[in-house]
Protein backbone atom coordinates (compact mmCIF):
# COMPACT_ATOMS: atom_id res chain seq x y z
CA UNK A 1 0.00 0.00 0.00
CA UNK A 2 1.38 3.40 -1.01
CA UNK A 3 0.86 6.27 1.43
CA UNK A 4 2.88 9.04 -0.25
CA UNK A 5 3.15 10.02 -3.90
CA UNK A 6 6.76 11.20 -4.08
CA UNK A 7 9.93 10.47 -2.14
CA UNK A 8 13.37 11.94 -2.84
CA UNK A 9 16.07 9.27 -2.68
CA UNK A 10 19.83 9.69 -2.31
CA UNK A 11 22.10 6.80 -3.34
CA UNK A 12 25.56 7.39 -1.88
CA UNK A 13 28.46 6.39 -4.12
CA UNK A 14 30.74 5.96 -1.11
CA UNK A 15 34.50 6.43 -1.42
CA UNK A 16 36.28 3.83 0.70
CA UNK A 17 39.65 4.98 2.04
CA UNK A 18 41.80 4.27 5.09
CA UNK A 19 40.66 5.81 8.36
CA UNK A 20 42.84 6.62 11.35
CA UNK A 21 40.16 6.61 14.04
CA UNK A 22 36.54 5.73 14.72
CA UNK A 23 35.85 9.47 14.80
CA UNK A 24 37.22 9.79 11.26
CA UNK A 25 34.77 7.12 10.10
CA UNK A 26 31.89 8.82 11.90
CA UNK A 27 32.74 12.17 10.31
CA UNK A 28 32.81 10.77 6.79
CA UNK A 29 29.50 8.95 7.15
CA UNK A 30 27.78 11.80 9.00
CA UNK A 31 28.92 14.33 6.41
CA UNK A 32 27.57 12.32 3.49
CA UNK A 33 24.20 11.70 5.14
CA UNK A 34 23.94 15.41 6.05
CA UNK A 35 24.71 16.34 2.42
CA UNK A 36 21.87 14.11 1.23
CA UNK A 37 19.48 15.70 3.71
CA UNK A 38 20.61 19.17 2.62
CA UNK A 39 19.36 18.17 -0.83
CA UNK A 40 15.94 17.25 0.61
CA UNK A 41 16.43 13.47 0.50
CA UNK A 42 14.03 11.53 2.74
CA UNK A 43 15.48 8.12 1.94
CA UNK A 44 19.26 7.57 1.99
CA UNK A 45 21.11 4.44 0.85
CA UNK A 46 24.73 3.49 1.63
CA UNK A 47 26.65 0.60 0.00
CA UNK A 48 27.41 -2.95 0.97
CA UNK A 49 30.64 -3.45 2.95
CA UNK A 50 31.61 0.23 2.97
CA UNK A 51 32.40 -0.51 6.60
CA UNK A 52 35.52 -2.45 5.50
CA UNK A 53 37.44 0.81 5.83
CA UNK A 54 37.36 0.12 9.58
CA UNK A 55 39.78 -2.74 8.89
CA UNK A 56 42.54 -0.16 8.48
CA UNK A 57 42.33 0.53 12.22
CA UNK A 58 43.98 -2.88 12.77
CA UNK A 59 46.58 -5.16 11.22
CA UNK A 60 45.52 -5.74 7.62
CA UNK A 61 48.18 -8.46 7.20
CA UNK A 62 46.23 -10.96 9.29
CA UNK A 63 44.07 -13.67 7.62
CA UNK A 64 40.83 -12.17 6.30
CA UNK A 65 38.45 -14.40 8.30
CA UNK A 66 40.05 -13.01 11.47
CA UNK A 67 39.73 -9.44 10.24
CA UNK A 68 36.10 -9.95 9.23
CA UNK A 69 35.31 -11.22 12.72
CA UNK A 70 37.01 -8.18 14.22
CA UNK A 71 34.95 -5.96 11.91
CA UNK A 72 31.82 -7.57 13.35
CA UNK A 73 32.86 -6.20 16.75
CA UNK A 74 32.17 -2.70 15.38
CA UNK A 75 28.53 -3.56 14.57
CA UNK A 76 27.06 -2.17 17.83
CA UNK A 77 28.89 1.15 17.36
CA UNK A 78 27.82 1.22 13.73
CA UNK A 79 24.16 0.60 14.56
CA UNK A 80 24.18 3.32 17.23
CA UNK A 81 25.74 5.82 14.80
CA UNK A 82 23.27 5.08 12.02
CA UNK A 83 20.24 5.06 14.28
CA UNK A 84 21.28 8.46 15.59
CA UNK A 85 21.73 9.87 12.07
CA UNK A 86 18.31 8.62 10.95
CA UNK A 87 16.65 10.11 14.03
CA UNK A 88 18.56 13.41 13.90
CA UNK A 89 17.70 14.03 10.27
CA UNK A 90 14.26 12.39 10.25
CA UNK A 91 15.04 10.10 7.31
CA UNK A 92 14.83 6.47 6.33
CA UNK A 93 18.37 5.13 6.13
CA UNK A 94 19.50 1.89 4.54
CA UNK A 95 22.91 1.89 6.14
CA UNK A 96 24.85 -0.37 3.81
CA UNK A 97 26.14 -3.55 5.43
CA UNK A 98 28.59 -4.79 8.02
CA UNK A 99 29.62 -8.29 9.15
CA UNK A 100 27.76 -9.41 12.27
CA UNK A 101 27.59 -12.41 14.58
CA UNK A 102 24.59 -13.71 16.51
CA UNK A 103 24.73 -14.75 20.19
CA UNK A 104 25.54 -18.43 20.49
CA UNK A 105 26.31 -18.77 16.79
CA UNK A 106 29.88 -19.07 15.52
CA UNK A 107 29.00 -17.94 11.98
CA UNK A 108 29.52 -14.47 10.47
CA UNK A 109 26.76 -12.87 8.39
CA UNK A 110 26.60 -9.84 6.11
CA UNK A 111 23.67 -7.72 7.34
CA UNK A 112 22.24 -4.48 6.00
CA UNK A 113 20.80 -2.32 8.78
CA UNK A 114 17.66 -0.32 8.07
CA UNK A 115 16.58 2.65 10.21
CA UNK A 116 13.44 4.75 10.34
CA UNK A 117 13.07 8.45 11.19
CA UNK A 118 12.41 7.57 14.84
CA UNK A 119 15.71 5.67 14.99
CA UNK A 120 13.91 2.32 14.90
CA UNK A 121 16.01 -0.53 13.54
CA UNK A 122 15.62 -3.58 11.32
CA UNK A 123 18.00 -5.63 9.21
CA UNK A 124 18.20 -7.75 6.09
CA UNK A 125 20.88 -10.39 5.84
CA UNK A 126 22.51 -11.30 2.56
CA UNK A 127 20.91 -14.48 1.24
CA UNK A 128 23.49 -15.61 -1.32
CA UNK A 129 27.24 -15.56 -0.80
CA UNK A 130 29.69 -14.86 -3.59
CA UNK A 131 32.52 -17.35 -3.85
CA UNK A 132 34.93 -14.80 -2.36
CA UNK A 133 32.72 -14.20 0.68
CA UNK A 134 32.20 -17.89 1.34
CA UNK A 135 35.64 -19.24 0.47
CA UNK A 136 37.98 -16.39 1.46
CA UNK A 137 36.10 -14.40 4.10
CA UNK A 138 34.11 -17.18 5.76
CA UNK A 139 30.75 -15.35 5.60
CA UNK A 140 27.50 -17.37 5.78
CA UNK A 141 24.11 -16.68 4.15
CA UNK A 142 20.95 -15.72 5.95
CA UNK A 143 17.71 -17.56 5.17
CA UNK A 144 14.92 -14.98 5.46
CA UNK A 145 13.62 -12.16 3.26
CA UNK A 146 12.13 -9.19 5.11
CA UNK A 147 9.79 -6.44 3.98
CA UNK A 148 10.08 -2.99 5.54
CA UNK A 149 7.09 -0.73 6.14
CA UNK A 150 7.84 2.97 5.65
CA UNK A 151 5.59 6.01 5.70
CA UNK A 152 5.49 5.95 1.88
CA UNK A 153 4.89 2.20 1.52
CA UNK A 154 6.87 -1.04 1.52
CA UNK A 155 10.38 -1.76 0.36
CA UNK A 156 12.88 -4.63 0.46
CA UNK A 157 16.66 -4.93 0.40
CA UNK A 158 18.64 -7.22 -1.93
CA UNK A 159 22.33 -7.01 -1.05
CA UNK A 160 24.51 -7.00 -4.18
CA UNK A 161 24.59 -10.64 -5.42
CA UNK A 162 21.01 -11.14 -4.14
CA UNK A 163 19.81 -8.86 -6.94
CA UNK A 164 20.95 -11.52 -9.42
CA UNK A 165 18.21 -13.89 -8.22
CA UNK A 166 14.86 -12.85 -9.75
CA UNK A 167 12.77 -14.80 -7.27
CA UNK A 168 13.94 -12.58 -4.38
CA UNK A 169 12.64 -9.36 -5.95
CA UNK A 170 9.49 -11.11 -7.25
CA UNK A 171 8.64 -12.32 -3.75
CA UNK A 172 9.12 -8.76 -2.43
CA UNK A 173 6.94 -7.30 -5.18
CA UNK A 174 4.17 -9.78 -4.48
CA UNK A 175 4.39 -8.79 -0.80
CA UNK A 176 3.55 -5.20 -1.81
CA UNK A 177 7.02 -3.68 -2.25
CA UNK A 178 7.30 -0.87 -4.78
CA UNK A 179 10.98 -0.23 -4.08
CA UNK A 180 13.98 -2.56 -4.03
CA UNK A 181 17.21 -1.28 -2.47
CA UNK A 182 20.49 -2.79 -3.70
CA UNK A 183 23.57 -1.87 -1.64
CA UNK A 184 26.53 -3.23 -3.62
CA UNK A 185 30.29 -3.69 -3.45
CA UNK A 186 32.15 -4.83 -6.57
CA UNK A 187 35.86 -4.74 -7.30
CA UNK A 188 35.77 -4.79 -11.11
CA UNK A 189 33.63 -3.61 -13.99
CA UNK A 190 32.14 -6.96 -14.91
CA UNK A 191 31.07 -7.59 -11.32
CA UNK A 192 29.48 -4.17 -11.16
CA UNK A 193 27.67 -4.69 -14.46
CA UNK A 194 26.28 -8.04 -13.36
CA UNK A 195 24.58 -6.34 -10.44
CA UNK A 196 23.52 -3.26 -12.42
CA UNK A 197 21.96 -5.15 -15.32
CA UNK A 198 20.11 -7.44 -12.92
CA UNK A 199 18.90 -4.46 -10.88
CA UNK A 200 17.49 -2.89 -14.05
CA UNK A 201 15.81 -6.17 -14.99
CA UNK A 202 14.20 -6.40 -11.54
CA UNK A 203 12.71 -2.92 -12.06
CA UNK A 204 11.19 -3.91 -15.40
CA UNK A 205 9.85 -7.34 -14.55
CA UNK A 206 8.33 -6.27 -11.20
CA UNK A 207 7.24 -2.72 -12.16
CA UNK A 208 9.14 -1.32 -9.21
CA UNK A 209 11.85 1.24 -8.49
CA UNK A 210 15.34 -0.08 -7.78
CA UNK A 211 18.07 1.96 -6.07
CA UNK A 212 21.67 0.77 -6.32
CA UNK A 213 24.36 2.33 -4.10
CA UNK A 214 27.93 1.04 -4.70
CA UNK A 215 31.36 1.41 -3.17
CA UNK A 216 34.17 3.23 -5.00
CA UNK A 217 37.79 3.85 -3.99
CA UNK A 218 39.85 1.22 -2.24
CA UNK A 219 41.98 -0.04 0.63
CA UNK A 220 45.47 -0.96 -0.57
CA UNK A 221 46.61 -4.24 0.92
CA UNK A 222 43.16 -5.50 1.97
CA UNK A 223 42.17 -8.57 -0.12
CA UNK A 224 39.09 -7.91 -2.29
CA UNK A 225 38.88 -4.34 -0.97
CA UNK A 226 41.99 -2.92 -2.66
CA UNK A 227 39.95 -1.45 -5.52
CA UNK A 228 36.26 -0.97 -6.26
CA UNK A 229 34.28 -0.19 -9.39
CA UNK A 230 30.86 1.39 -9.04
CA UNK A 231 28.28 3.82 -10.31
CA UNK A 232 25.08 4.55 -8.37
CA UNK A 233 21.77 4.32 -10.18
CA UNK A 234 18.04 4.88 -9.74
CA UNK A 235 16.14 2.53 -12.05
CA UNK A 236 12.53 2.49 -13.22
CA UNK A 237 10.24 0.36 -15.37
CA UNK A 238 10.60 1.05 -19.10
CA UNK A 239 7.26 2.62 -19.93
CA UNK A 240 5.81 5.99 -20.91
CA UNK A 241 5.51 7.33 -17.35
CA UNK A 242 9.22 6.84 -16.68
CA UNK A 243 12.66 7.44 -18.13
CA UNK A 244 12.83 6.01 -21.66
CA UNK A 245 15.90 3.90 -20.87
CA UNK A 246 14.77 2.94 -17.37
CA UNK A 247 17.44 5.13 -15.74
CA UNK A 248 16.02 7.94 -13.63
CA UNK A 249 19.51 9.05 -12.53
CA UNK A 250 23.05 7.67 -12.38
CA UNK A 251 26.47 8.71 -11.16
CA UNK A 252 29.87 8.95 -12.77
CA UNK A 253 31.97 5.83 -12.39
CA UNK A 254 34.49 5.58 -9.55
CA UNK A 255 34.20 8.99 -7.88
CA UNK A 256 32.63 9.70 -4.52
CA UNK A 257 29.28 11.40 -5.07
CA UNK A 258 25.58 10.94 -4.50
CA UNK A 259 22.76 10.39 -6.95
CA UNK A 260 19.40 12.05 -6.25
CA UNK A 261 15.98 11.47 -7.72
CA UNK A 262 12.29 11.74 -6.96
CA UNK A 263 10.41 8.45 -6.98
CA UNK A 264 6.83 9.01 -8.15
CA UNK A 265 4.83 6.24 -6.51
CA UNK A 266 1.57 7.55 -7.96
CA UNK A 267 2.89 6.96 -11.48
CA UNK A 268 4.16 3.56 -10.41
CA UNK A 269 0.79 2.51 -9.01
CA UNK A 270 -0.92 3.67 -12.21
CA UNK A 271 1.51 1.62 -14.31
CA UNK A 272 0.43 -1.53 -12.47
CA UNK A 273 -3.05 -1.04 -13.93
CA UNK A 274 -2.45 0.90 -17.14
CA UNK A 275 1.08 0.02 -18.25
CA UNK A 276 1.90 -0.95 -21.82
CA UNK A 277 2.68 -4.37 -20.36
CA UNK A 278 1.83 -5.71 -16.90
CA UNK A 279 4.61 -8.17 -16.05
CA UNK A 280 3.93 -8.31 -12.31
CA UNK A 281 0.25 -9.17 -12.81
CA UNK A 282 0.96 -11.53 -15.67
CA UNK A 283 3.62 -13.41 -13.72
CA UNK A 284 0.90 -15.58 -12.21
CA UNK A 285 0.80 -17.31 -15.59
CA UNK A 286 4.49 -18.16 -15.19
CA UNK A 287 3.74 -20.03 -11.98
CA UNK A 288 1.20 -22.16 -13.79
CA UNK A 289 3.15 -22.94 -16.95
CA UNK A 290 6.37 -23.81 -15.11
CA UNK A 291 4.68 -26.15 -12.66
CA UNK A 292 5.19 -28.96 -15.15
CA UNK A 293 7.88 -28.84 -17.84
CA UNK A 294 7.51 -30.96 -20.98
CA UNK A 295 10.70 -32.33 -22.53
CA UNK A 296 10.37 -32.69 -26.30
CA UNK A 297 12.86 -34.49 -28.53
CA UNK A 298 13.39 -32.69 -31.85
Amino acid sequence: MLTANRVRVAAIQYGIRPVHSIDGFREQVSGLVAAAVDNDARFVVLPEYFTTQLLTLGDIRRPMPEQVRDLANHAPMFAELMSGLAKRHGVHLVAGSIPVTDPGDDRVFNDAFVFGPSGSQGSQGKLHMTRWEAERWGVSPRDRLRVFEADFGRFAVAICYDAEFPEVARAAARAGCHLLVVPSCTDDRQGFLRVRYCAMARAIENQMYVVQAPTVGGLAGVPSAALHYGKAGLFTPCDFAFARDGILAEGDANVEMMVLGDLDFGALAASHEQGTVLPLRDSVNTDEVTRTIDVVTV
